[in-house]
C-alpha cells in the first residue's frame, strides 16, 4: 500500500498508519501470551454449596476448628511476584511499551528518508548545475510532489541553457558589429593632422575598444563552464611569474602547495588579474602561497597607494574605478578584480582585499581544498 501511493502525503501517512497498527498488534500479542492471569474466584460465602468452587469442604476434626476461614487464609498469602521482565512503570508493564517505541521508531525513521531522499536528489543536481550547465537532467521519479519538482527543474536548467546561449551568439554579434565601425573610425582619425585633436579622438577610441574588449571577456568568463580537476596551483604561479620577470616587471613568488582540485582556465585568470592589477598601481607584485589542508590561499601583497576600507567591495563591481576615471595611464576599465572574483566563487572559493602591514594592498585568493 505504501509503495503504490502516489502523492509523498499518502506514503507517509500510510506508514505511520502502519505503524500505529503494528504496535497495538504487538502489545495485544504481547498481553494475550505474557499478560496478567486470569483473577480467581470470588471466595466462598455461607450459604453457598460446598462443591460450587470445585473444592472439598473441611473434613471434620484435624483442626478443622482451629483453621482461619477460607477467605482469611487467602488474604494471608504474599502476592505473587511478577515475571522477569515484566516490572510495571506508573502501572503499565513495560515490555509492551518497548515493542511500541520500536516500532514507532523504526517507522519515523523510514518516513524521515522517503521525505527527505526527494529533496537530497533536488540538493544533488542542483549542485551539479551550479558546476555544469550541460549536467544531466533530474530522473522524474518519486511520488507526485517529486516528480512535479523534477520536472520544474529540468525546465529551469533548459531556459537558463538558452539563455547563455542566446547571450552567447548576442555577444559574438556584437564584437563583429561593433569592431568593424570602430576600425573606420581609427582609420579616418588617422586623417586628421591637427595633433591635439588627433590625439584625443585616437585616446577615446582607444578607450572604447579597450572597454568592449573587457566586457567581452567578462561576459564569456561568466558563462563558461569548466570541469574540476587536480592542478599544480604552484607551477602556474611560478610560469606568471617568469612571463611577468621576461617583460621587465618586478614579480616575485615565495611558498608551495600541492597540487589542488580546481578549474585551470579560471584560475589562470583570476590570478593575472591581481598580478596585472598589483603591477599597474603599485609597479611591483609579491606572491605568497600559504598551504593547509582544507585550504589554499594565495596573496598577492603590494605597497601601493592602496584603497580605503570602504571601498574594497566596491572595487568588484564591474567598471568600477576608485580615481573615477577610464584612460591608460592609470589603468584598465575597472573590471579585472571583477572577473578575479568571479572565478574564485565559480571554483568554490573567494577573494578579498586586505590592507598591507606598512601600507599597500593585499588580495587574498581562499580556495577549499575538495
Amino acid at each position: 500500500m505504501i509503495r503504490s501511493a502516489d502523492t509523498l502525503f499518502a506514503r507517509l501517512f500510510g506508514g505511520a498508519l502502519l505503524a500505529i497498527v503494528l504496535a497495538h498488534l504487538l502489545a495485544f500479542m504481547w498481553f494475550h501470551h505474557y499478560g496478567p492471569p486470569m483473577p480467581p474466584p470470588p471466595p466462598m460465602q455461607q450459604g453457598d454449596q460446598p462443591g460450587a468452587s470445585g473444592t472439598a469442604p473441611d473434613a471434620p476434626g484435624d483442626f478443622a476448628s482451629a483453621r482461619p476461614p477460607r477467605p482469611a487464609r487467602d488474604a494471608l498469602r504474599p502476592p505473587l511476584p511478577p515475571p522477569p521482565g515484566r516490572a510495571p512503570f506508573f502501572g503499565i508493564p513495560l515490555t509492551p511499551l518497548f515493542f511500541q517505541l520500536v516500532t514507532l521508531v523504526i517507522a519515523a525513521w523510514f518516513g524521515a528518508k522517503a521525505l527527505s531522499r526527494p529533496v537530497q536528489r533536488i540538493s544533488d543536481a542542483a549542485e551539479r548545475l551550479s558546476e555544469n550547465l550541460d549536467s544531466p537532467p533530474l530522473a522524474v521519479t518519486g511520488p507526485r510532489e517529486a516528480r512535479q519538482a523534477a520536472a520544474t527543474f529540468n525546465l529551469m536548467q533548459e531556459r537558463i541553457r538558452e539563455q547563455v546561449q542566446q547571450r552567447g551568439r548576442m555577444l559574438a554579434a556584437v564584437s563583429h558589429d561593433l569592431r568593424t565601425p570602430l576600425a573606420r573610425l581609427k582609420l579616418r582619425v588617422e586623417q586628421i593632422e591637427e595633433p591635439k585633436l588627433h590625439g584625443q579622438m585616437s585616446q577615446d577610441l582607444n578607450d572604447m575598444i579597450a572597454m568592449l574588449d573587457a566586457t567581452l571577456t567578462y561576459l564569456n568568463e561568466e558563462r563558461t563552464s569548466e570541469a574540476l580537476h587536480y592542478f599544480d596551483v604552484q607551477a602556474l604561479i611560478e610560469s606568471l611569474t617568469e612571463n611577468a620577470q621576461d617583460n621587465g616587471d618586478d614579480v616575485q613568488a615565495s611558498g608551495s602547495c600541492r597540487p589542488l582540485k580546481s578549474q585551470p582556465m579560471a584560475l589562470r585568470s583570476c590570478l593575472h588579474n591581481l598580478i596585472d592589477n598589483a603591477l599597474r598601481y603599485a609597479g611591483h607584485a609579491r606572491v605568497v602561497i600559504e598551504d593547509t589542508s582544507d585550504r589554499l590561499r594565495v596573496r598577492v601583497i603590494d605597497s601601493g597607494p592602496g584603497i580605503p576600507e570602504h571601498m574594497r567591495e566596491a572595487v568588484f563591481e564591474p567598471f568600477y574605478r576608485v580615481e573615477g576615471s577610464r584612460n591608460r595611464n592609470s589603468g584598465g576599465v575597472g573590471i579585472g578584480m571583477t572577473i578575479a572574483r568571479e572565478a574564485a566563487r565559480r571554483m568554490g572559493g573567494d577573494l578579498r582585499l586586505e590592507e598591507t602591514p606598512g601600507g599597500g594592498l593585499t588580495a587574498v585568493l581562499d580556495l577549499p581544498r575538495m
